[in-house]
């Protein structure tokens, strides 16, 4: 099956490389790329992609979103940002429009694992801080990916320790102390290109799906 889509985002960094990614596999279909200044919900209703790819600008992030599910697309969202009260907004939009929307804070197989190994960890090591390392161009902090860690190792009280700095592309290390020792869980993305698997992946899972997605491991 050939699936259709359009590149939301497409000038920046990781917009970028995602148009690349689409190219490159035979079974996706690149039919449109918007960036600042386009009008994406009209390119949506022109041209009908079935999965939007976007990264795109927080602030702009839950126009996206309406602009994807009234065309009753798909959404494959790496754009950060969101809050607690907007997947609720977003959850309710999927259902009622009857499409799907997946927001990943990383799309790095190896940051995924990454918070699944913290989360193992979380239930035998007491105390942890988490320690996220950026580009000094990324506009949030603390990271989705810090966010989406300390979730899923249920413990609302981890310190999160945000560092931007040029030279830097993504990087997460999640410390552990005991009784006498520690653990260190670490991920390091050296380039973009890391995540361009796991955006294709989502893009031809979410076709087949419905409703609202946190995380990438939820549809793998």
């Amino acid at each position: 099956m050939n699936i259709s889509v359009l590149v939301n985002g497409a000038k920046g960094r990781m917009g970028q490389e995602v148009v690349k990614a689409v190219k490159a596999e035979k079974d996706l279909s690149l039919v449109k790329t918007v960036d600042i200044g386009d009008n994406l919900a009209e390119s949506i209703t022109e041209t009908q992609p079935q999965v939007v790819i976007d990264f795109s600008l927080p602030k702009t992030r839950m126009e996206v979103i309406r602009a994807i599910v009234e065309n009753k697309a798909k959404g494959v969202i790496g754009t950060t940002g969101f809050t607690p009260e907007d997947m609720i907004i977003i959850e309710k939009w999927c259902n009622e429009f009857e499409t799907a929307i997946l927001i990943a804070p990383n799309f790095a197989i190896g940051a995924v694992l990454m918070m699944q190994f913290a989360k193992e960890a979380a239930k035998y090591l007491p105390k942890a801080e988490i320690i996220e390392l950026h580009h000094d161009k990324k506009l949030d902090a603390p990271s989705g990916t810090a966010l989406k860690t300390r979730e899923k190792m249920e413990r609302e009280d981890i310190p999160i320790h945000s560092v931007r700095l040029p030279g830097l592309v993504a990087h997460q290390e999640v410390i552990f102390g005991g009784l006498g020792q520690t653990l260190t869980i670490r991920h390091d993305t050296i380039n973009r290109e890391s995540f361009m698997p796991g955006v294709v992946k989502a893009t031809k899972e979410i076709i087949n799906k419905q409703g609202f997605f946190y995380g990438l491991e939820k549809i793998l």
